[in-house]
């Protein structure tokens, strides 16, 4: 089984101790690229260090909603300065992670769609594609997504929207990522979503540290818990989990455009 884990925080202390050993484990069971994302100015660096630390790593950069707080004006202009540098280097895949968080009350709203349209203009200018967070919030990302168009898409991270948000996503080119939140029984309107959706839509990820699926309940996630994963969201779909994991895997690399 080939994998792709289109979405995690490797660079956080989480995974200090054990990082270049959990990757190791992650290789060994399949996992051949992974996808740091940056959510601050003050992680690009970091972000960057691990990626560059191990091979089969891939960076992405960007201002996420949640730490709102901690963004200035001047972030922007730094994260163009950072792709700008590192444009044309393989290891840099994407503009992320950024988006929409409504479900916080404290998050100011305007603030986080000036944020949000700024980044996607960003990943215009870069011909990048972006990968995003949506919690609470599908209605206000698709209708900026029409009014300010990706060339070449995203991924829409962690999807657990209804059918047809998934279809209005794809419509505007763009993938679905899933990973342990469709495998807790508890997730029915999830559940009952994933077996009309298209493979060719799909990719798969982790979010680890953060999401660990139903096997793994209150332990850190990481990309060594993929293949479970794909298993048990296979069984969700009624697929084959080969099946699954190579349409996930082809449409991760054309996305970020490696060669599969």
């Amino acid at each position: 089984m080939r994998l792709i884990d289109t979405h995690t925080h490797l660079d956080f202390p989480d995974f200090d101790a054990d990082r270049a050993a959990l990757l190791a484990e992650a290789r060994a069971s399949g996992v051949e690229r992974v996808v740091v994302l940056g959510v601050a100015q003050a992680n690009w660096q970091r972000v960057w260090n691990t990626v560059c630390a191990q091979p089969g790593l891939h960076a992405a950069l960007g201002l996420h909603p949640v730490y709102l707080d901690e963004h200035r004006d001047e972030h922007l202009a730094q994260l163009r300065d950072w792709l700008g540098r590192l444009q044309g280097d393989p290891r840099l895949c994407a503009v992320g992670e950024f988006g929409l968080d409504f479900y916080l009350p404290e998050l100011d709203r305007q603030q986080q769609q000036g944020w949000f349209e700024a980044q996607l203009r960003i990943a215009q200018d870069f011909d990048l594609p972006v990968l995003l967070h949506v919690r609470r919030s599908h209605a206000e990302v698709i209708a900026t997504l029409k009014r300010i168009r990706v060339r070449r898409g995203g991924i829409i991270h962690a999807f657990a929207g209804s059918y047809e948000q998934a279809r209005e996503y794809i419509k505007l080119g763009f993938l679905l990522g899933l990973g342990g939140a469709a495998t807790w029984p508890q997730a029915l309107r999830l559940r009952k979503t994933l077996p009309r959706l298209p493979l060719d839509s799909l990719v798969l990820e982790t979010d680890a540290p953060d999401m660990p699926p139903a096997m793994f309940p209150g332990l850190r996630n990481s990309p060594v818990h993929l293949p479970q994963i794909t298993a048990a969201l296979a069984e969700v779909m009624g697929v084959d989990a080969e099946r699954l994991a190579h349409a996930c895997t082809r449409n991760a690399c054309a996305l970020f455009g490696w060669p599969c």
